[in-house]
């Protein structure tokens, strides 16, 4: 069997059509018994060589006890021989498979751990830009990275349990064969030991709760000030947010420190009723022998077994603790999983021609097929919603809600505050569908955008806005992500975004490593990657949103002509406000309150349209209207 790395078909196949292997979730418990059920067969294999590896432990005090009164107290040396090669013999088997348990528990961490960061990585593939509306950032990677750990916890403590299980039940049949009072002290010992800690485990719950919530909030906020650290140093902001970073980080320490000294109270249940157990059953055990009803050697075996007993009772309270972090951590998968996509395949979908004419019936904006149309707006944000509404993209206008709060809610204020989000959550939802199952009111050569297939809408129309993000991986990987383009392709696309200077700084070239985010590039250089990366892609259509803002005139004005080259005979649209690009439109198309109120060519607008020159000119010294025009 293949089962690591592990196969994730979740949410969406390789084809594209849905898959069949959705996680179960239906509540925390569900969620867990699937996943679970996905690796039944590791999760056997390692409970059976874990059984095997507790042999020396199960057999061994009754071998020794059988050594003593037959050996040592009987005398006979042979017997004594005879049952120290068995011993030999159990401790040999537990050794190699104690080895091998210890594998399959790596192996069953690991297909969970990993698995989950998959599942998490096809959801937001799924989900694409509607998944930041619902869910917070921080929320998502603490799902596929700590909470996916917890879910590889469980599934080690759920193989032990179930061989400590086996051989728990193994010894209590055997003590219970010699005496039956001591048999079933040993019997009835860890349940109630285990229950004995129940009450403490509901508190543990929900300070674990807050914790997760928490750093999730924490990891949140250091990816915002990570994103937008160059803006804060322009601003100022540093320490503003510095100190808000510090203020989260001491609630998340309060949080920790709080569920810590909850899970040290467990512990010290589990130590102190363990102690009880041994020092009663030795007290227990004394008074047989001195009553003539148990033998020296069978004694000795309970003590064993006393000792013994202290693991599973002690493996019984952890199966407890990571079973309640790793509900905690299914409440939060769950609120990332769970969610569907709101869009909806017509019945019968139109296919699109990326050579039509493009239509925003909202704004009255048209984009003619085959020419570089310039959008010019004084609200950066008024054209940044035009290029989502061409591309077929809900606006990040919600507020995500996190899966559970902060504060320290019980009994019905906890419910309350539960439907309450869960209220908010499904009102989004509704609200995305709503607005995606609607006509879009955007046309591609007379076919509604909705009336086509998703897929077909994003290969033929492509956005590029400012908030695209570069991957950790290589500078091939960067611009060619799905290896398609012939060497001479990839160099065309850097070349028209001057970006070859990202190539020499890289000592292995096109293999040379970026970091996540591009965070080794200046704030230019990672533009220009992402804008080479959109031009490799040869879309149709393709649509540009401040595509230089961060790049100096000089080479702002070589990109644009040779964008405007490469992009001859192909619909572009581009954003901006910028005279350089201008000089190379086709087309310009201005902007006010979201709506289109003038458009022509660049220096007939800048001639005839005082609002036009304004905001074009404004940036300008001393530039003629004639010479803008040029």
């Amino acid at each position: 069997m293949q089962d690591f790395p592990p196969r994730v078909r979740t949410f969406v196949s390789g084809d594209g059509s849905p898959a069949e292997a959705d996680p179960d979730t239906r509540s925390p418990g569900a969620f867990l018994r699937w996943m679970l059920a996905r690796q039944w067969k590791v999760i056997a294999c390692s409970t059976l060589s874990s059984l095997l590896w507790f042999l020396p432990m199960t057999l061994g005090p009754w071998i020794f006890g059988k050594a003593v009164d037959q050996g040592i107290l009987g005398g006979s040396e042979p017997a004594l021989w005879a049952w120290a090669g068995l011993m030999m013999a159990v401790v040999a088997v537990g050794g190699v498979f104690g080895v091998v348990f210890h594998t399959f528990v790596v192996r069953t961490w690991l297909i969970a751990l990993y698995g989950t960061t998959e599942m998490v990585t096809r959801k937001i593939a799924q989900m694409g830009h509607v998944l930041p509306r619902r869910s917070p950032t921080g929320e998502v990677l603490s799902v596929a990275s700590s909470d996916a750990d917890e879910f590889g916890a469980m599934t080690e403590i759920v193989a032990r349990c179930l061989a400590q299980l086996v051989s728990y039940l193994t010894v209590a049949a055997i003590v219970l064969s010699i005496s039956p009072l001591l048999g079933v002290v040993v019997l009835v010992a860890a349940p109630v030991l285990v229950g004995a800690a129940l009450p403490l485990l509901r508190p543990l719950h929900r300070r674990q709760q807050v914790e997760r919530s928490r750093n999730s909030d924490l990891t949140s906020m250091a990816a915002d000030i990570v994103a937008g650290l160059r803006i804060l140093r322009g601003i100022g902001g540093e320490r503003t947010f510095g100190r808000n970073y510090a203020r989260q980080s001491q609630l998340a320490r309060e949080a920790g420190t709080s569920s810590g000294i909850w899970q040290a109270a467990v512990e010290a249940v589990g130590v102190l009723f363990s102690g009880v157990f041994l020092v009663s059953l030795l007290w227990l055990g004394s008074q047989q022998v001195t009553a003539g009803e148990l033998t020296v050697g069978q004694l000795v075996s309970f003590l064993g077994y006393g000792l013994f007993m202290v693991g599973p009772i002690r493996s019984f309270f952890e199966l407890a603790q990571k079973t309640t972090r790793a509900l905690v951590s299914a409440r939060r998968a769950i609120s990332i999983f769970e969610q569907q996509p709101p869009w909806r395949e017509r019945a019968a979908a139109l296919s699109l021609d990326g050579t039509s004419e493009l239509v925003d019936d909202v704004s009255g904006f048209v984009a003619r097929p085959g020419l570089l149309t310039v959008v010019v707006s004084a609200v950066p944000e008024q054209s940044a919603a035009l290029a989502d509404r061409l591309g077929r993209y809900l606006a990040t206008d919600t507020d995500p809600v996190a899966a559970d709060d902060e504060e320290h809610a019980k009994g019905r204020a906890a419910r309350r505050a539960r439907a309450e989000r869960a209220r908010r959550r499904a009102l989004i939802a509704a609200q995305d569908e709503e607005l995606a199952g609607r006509d879009w009111g955007v046309r591609l050569g007379g076919v509604d955008l909705a009336d086509a297939r998703l897929d077909d809408v994003r290969r033929t129309i492509l956005v590029s806005d400012t908030g695209s993000q570069l991957f950790a991986g290589t500078l091939q990987q960067a611009i060619d992500p799905h290896g398609r383009l012939t060497r001479e392709q990839a160099e065309r696309a850097l070349r028209v975004a001057n970006a070859e200077d990202v190539y020499d700084a890289l000592p292995e070239g096109w293999q040379g490593e970026l970091e996540e985010r591009g965070r080794g590039l200046s704030g230019g250089q990672r533009q220009r990657v992402v804008l080479a990366r959109a031009l490799a892609a040869e879309a149709p259509v393709l649509v540009l949103v401040e595509p230089t803002s961060a790049v100096d005139a000089h080479t702002e004005a070589r990109i644009a002509e040779r964008v405007s080259e490469l992009r001859h005979g192909r619909t572009t649209v581009v954003t901006t406000v910028s005279p350089l690009w201008l000089h190379h439109a086709d087309h310009v198309v201005l902007l006010h309150d979201g709506t289109v109120v003038a458009e022509g060519a660049h220096a007939d607008l800048l001639h005839d349209n005082p609002d036009y020159r304004h905001l074009v000119a404004r940036g300008l010294d001393e530039v003629t209207v004639e010479e803008a025009g040029r």
